[in-house]
């Protein structure tokens, strides 16, 4: 099945392409078609659904032909089609669903993270002990169960091709105790092993670097209508850079720099044994 948000995605663009090529502002169109402009606006950005109907009436009033109408018509059924999160929206707030909509299209990720073990690469243990900091107890498993459910886009036939870079002290930092790490480092060397997964671990001895101003996420996309996003969260909210190549490339140079940096992948393995030797048995 193709993926509702590339789909949704997709028509978003070509309707804002498809005005351009008509020469009509969205004050215009909404005139025509006897809309609210709020209306074309919402429907260009995605806020709201088009029926088929109206969608037709659109790309008519925009001269385009029955074959581009009917191919369009067909992405926007394809759009409406549930996305696997549906099951948990009901307790997702924004920022979330924006990520899981990242996530479900891109082609290539980039993270680094400082602190803690990212989310894509945690055991069940280890991320129970992370979100219990943050969460309610009626909130707790219902976003440990997310979580692990947001791993599936780095397994099967679609996996994704992802980067991962992690400062040492990550690894370092015991969350739930010597056997939740015992069992979180473990995981990390088999998701090294997973042919579309790269970890590097930024060991103290390098000094000083640029991820130390933050955790950053990087995601590539495959389609033309969408550029490099990066996505930035902390405690207190997220924040999302986009549109701005400049500033998404800086990012992407940032992430470049510490993969020069940090010991190469194939040190992965022994740099966890050598963590794991100084842990404590219990």
């Amino acid at each position: 099945m193709s993926n509702p948000v590339v789909q949704q995605r997709r028509l978003r663009t070509e309707l804002r392409k498809a005005r351009d090529r008509a020469g009509r502002t969205q004050r215009e169109v909404a005139d025509a078609l006897d809309w609210s402009t709020s209306k074309v606006i919402r429907i260009e950005t995605g806020a709201v659904n088009i029926s088929t109907t109206d969608l037709r009436a659109l790309l008519q009033f925009y001269g385009e032909s029955p074959e581009f109408i009917d191919d369009l018509v067909q992405t926007a059924r394809a759009g409406r089609q549930r996305v696997w999160w549906d099951r948990y929206k009901n307790n997702l707030d924004p920022a979330m669903i924006t990520l899981l909509e990242f996530e479900s299209s891109t082609s290539l990720i980039r993270q680094y993270q400082s602190l803690v073990i990212p989310g894509l690469l945690q055991t069940e243990d280890y991320a129970r002990e992370i979100l219990r900091m943050y969460s309610s107890e009626d909130q707790l498993e219902y976003k440990v169960k997310l979580r692990m459910d947001r791993q599936r886009i780095l397994r099967g036939e679609d996996a994704v091709r992802a980067f991962f870079i992690m400062d040492e002290a990550a690894l370092r930092r015991w969350v739930g105790g010597p056997a939740v790490m015992r069992k979180q480092l473990e995981l990390i060397k088999e998701w090294g092993r997973q042919p579309n997964v790269t970890i590097q671990v930024l060991t103290f001895d390098r000094g000083i670097h640029r991820g130390m101003r933050g955790n950053f996420e990087v995601f590539e996309f495959a389609t033309e209508d969408q550029d490099h996003v990066v996505y930035l969260e902390w405690p207190g909210g997220s924040t999302v850079v986009q549109n701005n190549p400049k500033q998404v490339s800086q990012y992407v140079e940032w992430f470049i720099t510490l993969e020069q940096l940090a010991p190469p992948p194939e040190t992965l393995d022994v740099v966890i044994d050598r963590l794991m030797e100084e842990m404590p048995a219990s």
